[in-house]
């Protein structure tokens, strides 16, 4: 089942916003391209295809421009296709970046040197289901909804349910090591994925994991699962199912402080379970979003399995509720949040208002949560124009979680791009000063290349050696994750 991405809002041209060098397409290679998959060249066509959801880009668009863009788009609806457009983009020395659904809010997608991008969405459908084993294997361009009805009907849920669930394709998830809503019960999508294929910069396609458990050497799915596209093509995926929950519970807690919540979120882990939902909200959200007055924390709570585990859970949840002192308030405000969780309309609104608005998500061990929620918010907040800083706790592990932060101001007109970049220098070196990672599961894009050097030390070295053995001409995706490329140095981000 093909669809099309989803528009993030209305672009009003063509332009390009990122002053990087842009690759054009010569005849020949153009001519070689159409021989191989249906091909655009239409200037209205490539901006569409060359741009994402990145906050930052949806003003860009109102303002009639485009990161940057594609000089030629091309749709192929088989891997053999892809393949032959990749060996022209090699033979060619063309920047090649791949899309799906283009959900992504970090400019992953964004063709930053112009060149070929490749659209996926043509690749796309369920190949092969085991129910026995729980294994579902789907083309990269599979859309949420198509791959999880599939799972449906042999019984099975993939349990990957991020907020771009209706938008987003499995090649992206993968591809950016996306989390989804129910992560605390199914996982992050690198426990879910179970075997890749791959086609690499030199024309090969390999196949990656296919078994529980393997000792042969590193494991490369997870090599290539968050690689962005800048090391292989994923064309195809296979995941762990579940069979589908016949028992589901939910409930919401009143919680003094934050830190309290962290605290009982804390306990419930460290405890052995692991509700599907485990959202604590700062008072702040509360009030926004929740009911609440100011002064209180709201934690929503929701699990599904088989019964006797979903009742245990829940009476270690409430066990540890008592302990901090938090009342149970019922079902209602984890009811809302299920009916509304995909809902995106607001971040249009605001952008169309002149809000600059974008959430930075980040994970820590639990002993850091406390100092990080604090540092964030207050590197945020002295930043001019900013409005408002707030946080949820969103992912829980044994060892920690990912803190959630949202961020608006009000610059003027002229000062939206600096004021943007202020906002995440500001809170991306607070969250890392107080312990956290880089990126919990938006990935890196363009927005937070600039953080890959801080972030990863000696071992950003290493990735970039990886990528100059994998991808020796840099044709795949340059310009992405922070690495150099022989396109030319990437300016301003």
């Amino acid at each position: 089942m093909t669809r099309q991405p989803v528009p993030p809002i209305e672009l009003h041209g063509s332009g390009s916003r990122l002053d990087d060098r842009r690759v054009t397409v010569s005849d020949q290679a153009l001519t070689q391209l159409r021989a191989a998959a249906p091909t655009w060249v239409d200037e209205r066509e490539t901006a569409e295809a060359s741009r994402d959801w990145w906050p930052l880009s949806l003003h860009w668009a109102l303002a009639g421009s485009v990161g940057q863009r594609a000089a030629v788009v091309c749709r192929p609806d088989t891997v053999d296709a892809l393949a032959a457009v990749a060996a022209v983009c090699r033979a060619h020395q063309l920047p090649l970046t791949v899309a799906g659904g283009r959900s992504g809010v970090s400019g992953a997608s964004v063709p930053r040197f112009g060149g070929v991008l490749v659209d996926l969405c043509g690749i796309a459908g369920v190949t092969a289901v085991d129910t026995e084993s729980g294994l579902i294997t789907a083309l990269a361009g599979t859309f949420g909804p198509h791959l999880e009805r599939a799972a449906n009907d042999h019984g099975l849920t993939v349990g990957h349910f991020p907020q771009s669930f209706e938008i987003s394709t499995v090649g992206g998830w993968v591809a950016c090591r996306g989390a989804g809503q129910f992560s605390t019960r199914y996982g992050k999508i690198e426990d879910i994925v179970a075997g890749l294929d791959v086609l690499l910069a030199d024309g090969r396609t390999i196949r990656t994991g296919g078994s529980p458990a393997g000792a042969a050497g590193p494991d490369l799915t997870q090599l290539f699962t968050g690689s962005e596209g800048t090391l292989g093509i994923i064309t195809s995926v296979t995941l762990r199912a579940h069979p589908l929950a016949p028992s589901r519970q939910a409930t919401a807690f009143r919680v003094a402080t934050f830190d309290d919540g962290i605290e009982l979120c804390r306990r419930t882990l460290r405890a052995g379970a692991t509700p599907a939902v485990l959202r604590l909200y700062d008072a702040t959200e509360t009030a926004r979003s929740h009911g609440g007055d100011g002064t209180w924390c709201a934690l929503l709570v929701l699990d599904e399995g088989d019964p006797l585990l979903v009742e245990a859970t829940f009476g270690i949840v409430r066990r540890h509720a008592t302990e901090v002192g938090a009342s149970e308030l019922g079902s209602a405000l984890a009811d809302a949040w299920m009916d509304h969780r995909n809902d995106t309309s607001a971040l249009q609104a605001l952008v169309r208002k002149g809000f600059v608005v974008d959430t930075m998500e980040v994970a820590a061990p639990w002993a850091a949560l406390p100092g990080l929620f604090n540092a964030v918010t207050s590197a945020l907040r002295a930043v001019a124009h900013c409005r408002v800083a707030s946080c949820h706790l969103s992912h829980s592990y044994v060892d920690g979680a990912c803190l959630y932060f949202t961020f608006a101001a009000t610059p003027p007109s002229d000062q939206v791009d600096a004021t943007y970049m202020a906002l995440w220098d500001a809170a991306q070196f607070a969250a890392l000063g107080a312990g956290s990672n880089l990126s919990h599961h938006h990935g890196i894009g363009i927005n937070r290349g600039r953080f890959m050097a801080a972030a990863l030390g000696e071992a950003f070295d290493v990735l970039q050696q990886i990528k100059d053995a994998l991808d020796p001409q840099g044709i795949l995706n340059p310009g992405k994750l922070g690495l150099s490329s022989d396109f030319g140095q990437a300016s301003w981000l």
